[in-house]
Parts: structure tokens; C-alpha cells; sequence
């Protein structure tokens, strides 16, 4: 039988009503905060789950990235995003420092918001060709990130189906489908590198253009750092904030006063992104580390050699962080917020593209809000199927905006 992962990072881990977090991390809080639970592949790893001791583990310099030593425990069984040593997300100091620098101004703040004009006039456009009523992950949550991340890097848009559908075979935690996940990566990979072969030869200015010419002293990307960051940028770009739309459109569809809210004034729409984020993000957990010395974190000690997994969600309901962290509050992050959820992570690894995210989020919610303030839930909540794998969404989300 397939191992699956649970939306709240591992197999043994149940989910709780409407993907909820599951009690169990609650227990463990309090009575196992570094318990073990089993990953996918069926090895089991010790699972940090208090906020105070997932940023201490995600800021270490003993926290490594480096999981391709015989031996160790594996996520899934099979290739794996672990495995690939140009990938920026398995790189310990100083290569990861030097890649980080290189790729510095491409994600800023001040790169990325000239892009909120174009994001918010594809997310109207796909709402305007929809009908009243509409799957809204097919029809809208999974097209607004894909046609952003091809206008961006200069991907056709024709390719579309066949990237979504090596993601999809990617992404899968199942140990029945080890060889079906390896040929998709390999052909994802494939294709990134001719993406970046083809803006060598014509370069424009997409943002594969950017990364090609991007530089700290003279220093660029090697070759195969270039063609994992497309890799990274299209399944990260696309899946990830496919996910978090459907699921904030879910969460606040429960919530109607808040959605109610949100219509009455969509300047709400950032600051309520930012409870969607901590409630129900990320849609996929961090990934594992190895500690290469003896570590105390605040919860206890980890003896070097240690592959341990933070989980973000678990951290990000911690109620020593977040007071009444089940209940879900568009206004928690209004003024002076409590701690900063770890939603993009932390430290060194923490989400290099946060900031094409949060406008990407912002405007898929003030458009749904503008565009079709009357949507809800056309079939009951507890009726949505939802998807496991490495990221976690509703299959489908049918929804209705007729009066």
C-alpha cells in the first residue's frame, strides 16, 4: 500500500476536520515536541513542532541542507528534490551564501511590485471567462500562478499542460510511483535546461534573462544552478501558490463574515493573505535537515548526525506564538502583529520569491473579492476531496457566484 503524506507532515499524522491541523501536533507540543514520525518513505525522523524550536533549528549554522550522505533517512523513496547537489535549497554555506548574493535584486520588493498591474489584470480576465458556477483550483487558483510564472520567465504559454503534468508526477509521495516521479523530474529538468539554452541564444528580458545575467563581482550561476532555479521557480511559482489560493479561498469561504469583510473593503486583502499563510500555509513542509554538531534547541538536544523535520504548520499554530491559533482572524497580522508566522521558512533558506508570492495571493484574493463578492461553497466543505502528495489542496473546489 502507498505511503501518503498527511497535510501536516507525515503519514501517522492525521489531519483534523476540514484540513485542519491534527490534534496529534497539539500533543506533541505539549508532551513530545521532538517525538518521531514516520516521512513517506517510511523512515522515521524526529519532528520538531513548538515555533521557538523550528526557527532555532531553521537559523543553525549546524542545521545542513546536505541529506546526500549514505544511510540517512529519506523523505520519499526514490529521486527526490534531496538529491540534487546544484539545487539552492540543498546548499549549506558558503555555496549557498554565494548562489543567495548572485540572485539578490531579482526578488525584491522593488523587482517584483511593477509586476502587481499585470498579475491583477490576469486574475480579472480568468474570472471574467468564467460562468457563475466553476471549479475554481482548475479554473482559477491553478491558471493565475501558471500564467504568471510563463509571462515571467519567458515560457510559452503552449507548454503549459506539460509542465503542470510533470509537477504533478513530481510531487507525489508515493512509494508506488518511484519510477513514474523519476522520469518527470528528469524530463522537467530537461526542459529547464533547454529554456535556458534558448534565452542564451535570444535573449530578451524574462526573467531567465535576469538569472542568466545576474552577477555578484563577476560571479554568475553555474549552468546547472541556472537550470535548478527555473526548475525551482515553475513548480514553486506554480504549485505552491496554486495551493495556497485554493486553500484561502476555502478557509475564507467558512469564515463569511470575513470574506463579507474582505468585499466591504479589499484593502483587508494583504493583511488577511497574511492569516491564510500562518491558518493554513504552507501548502508543503519544510524540508528535512542533518545537524552536523551537537544542537540544544530550546525543546532539547539533537546529537550530531541528526536528520530532524521542522514543521512550519505546526509551528505556525503554536499557541505560545499565536494566541487562540485554531481560530482564524483576518486582522491577527493588523497593527502590531504577534511573532511572524514561518510560512516561506526561516534563516538562510527562508523563500527567495516570498515577495512574488504575496502579490501573487494579494491579487488573486482582491480580484475574487471585486470581481465575484456573492462566491461561496457549492457543494458542503466536508465534501472536498483533498490531494496528498508533497503539496496539499483540494482536488477540485466547486464554487457558485449566482445570486
Amino acid at each position: 500500500m502507498a505511503t501518503e503524506l498527511s497535510p501536516d507532515g507525515g503519514p501517522d499524522i492525521v489531519p483534523g476536520p476540514l484540513a485542519t491541523p491534527s490534534p496529534e501536533l497539539a500533543r506533541r507540543r505539549e508532551s513530545g515536541p521532538l517525538e518521531p514520525a514516520t516521512m513517506p518513505s517510511g523512515d522515521r525522523v524526529p519532528m520538531a513542532v513548538r515555533y521557538e524550536d523550528v526557527r532555532a533549528l531553521l537559523a543553525s549554522p549546524a542545521s545542513s541542507r546536505n541529506l546526500r550522505l549514505p544511510g540517512l533517512p529519506r523523505f520519499v523513496s526514490g529521486v527526490g528534490i534531496d538529491d540534487d547537489p546544484d539545487a539552492l535549497v540543498n546548499q549549506d554555506p558558503p555555496e549557498h551564501t554565494r548562489y543567495r548574493r548572485i540572485m539578490h535584486g531579482t526578488f525584491t520588493p522593488r523587482q517584483i511590485e511593477p509586476w502587481r498591474p499585470r498579475i491583477a489584470k490576469i486574475a480579472e480576465d480568468l474570472l471574467d471567462g468564467l460562468g457563475d458556477d466553476f471549479d475554481l483550483v482548475q479554473g482559477y487558483a491553478l491558471r493565475l500562478p501558471a500564467h504568471v510564472i510563463c509571462e515571467m520567465l519567458g515560457v510559452p504559454m503552449d507548454d503549459y499542460e506539460k509542465f503542470v503534468r510533470w509537477t504533478d508526477m513530481f510531487l507525489t509521495t508515493s512509494t508506488a510511483d518511484e519510477r513514474v516521479r523519476g522520469e518527470a523530474y528528469t524530463g522537467f529538468m530537461t526542459y529547464a535546461a533547454e529554456l535556458v539554452a534558448r534565452h542564451r541564444l535570444s535573449p530578451g528580458q524574462d526573467l531567465i534573462d535576469l538569472l542568466i545575467q545576474a552577477r555578484d563581482e563577476g560571479d554568475r550561476l553555474s549552468e546547472g544552478e541556472l537550470v535548478n532555479t527555473v526548475f525551482s521557480l515553475i513548480t514553486a511559482g506554480y504549485e505552491t501558490t496554486a495551493s495556497m489560493i485554493a486553500r484561502g479561498v476555502f478557509r475564507l469561504l467558512l469564515h463569511r463574515s470575513q470574506w463579507d469583510e474582505l468585499v466591504a473593503d479589499p484593502a483587508l486583502t494583504a493583511t488577511a493573505v497574511e492569516e491564510v499563510l500562518r491558518f493554513d500555509g504552507p501548502p508543503a513542509n519544510a524540508f528535512m535537515r542533518r545537524v552536523t554538531e551537537d544542537t540544544e534547541l530550546p525543546s532539547g538536544p539533537l546529537t550530531a548526525g541528526t536528520v530532524v523535520m521542522p514543521n512550519l504548520n505546526a509551528a505556525n499554530h503554536d499557541p505560545r506564538a499565536f494566541p487562540e491559533p485554531g481560530r482564524f482572524d483576518i486582522h491577527r497580522f493588523t497593527g502590531h502583529p504577534p511573532n511572524p508566522h514561518v510560512a516561506f521558512g526561516y534563516g538562510p533558506h527562508r523563500c527567495l520569491a516570498a515577495s512574488l508570492a504575496r502579490v501573487e495571493l494579494t491579487e488573486a484574493f482582491r480580484a475574487l473579492v471585486t470581481r465575484r463578492p456573492a462566491l461561496r461553497l457549492a457543494t458542503p466543505p466536508e465534501s472536498v476531496t483533498w490531494a496528498d502528495g508533497l503539496v496539499l489542496r483540494p482536488v477540485a473546489l466547486h464554487v457558485t457566484s449566482a445570486g
